[in-house]
């Protein structure tokens, strides 16, 4: 059996976790188990990302989001995140090397998998 964490789904994840939670939070702030349950929802529960408050830490670090405001919820601290303009040029140039990128692959591999069956 195949090792999960060297999966190629796990390598994905890992390589676009950040443009997933920058993307979530395009249009409003949010708080980070609302971000777990918006890629839950949006991905049908196919996209899940364990290591999320690391990719939020990373992000802060990179100033592509910042901490829009904290409020105490049943004696525990909810610190709500929102993109930067740094995060937003971030993702949109990004996502334009991804769709640039993902072209490319396709007609490299486009008949190789028919033709190895």
């Amino acid at each position: 059996m195949e090792d999960s964490s060297h999966s190629f789904s796990a390598y994905f994840k890992r390589a676009t976790s950040s443009l997933v939670v920058l993307a979530i939070l395009w249009d409003r702030p949010m708080y980070g188990y609302e971000i777990s349950s918006q890629m839950k929802a949006r991905s049908r529960g196919k996209y899940t990302v364990s290591v999320l408050y690391t990719v939020l830490y990373r992000l802060q670090e990179q100033r592509f989001i910042e901490i829009a405001k904290t409020e105490v919820v049943d004696g525990r601290a909810r610190s709500y995140y929102q993109i930067t303009p740094a995060g937003r040029a971030y993702l949109t140039q990004t996502l334009a090397e991804y769709q640039e990128l993902s072209e490319i692959f396709l007609s490299l591999v486009e008949g190789g998998v028919e033709n190895h069956e």
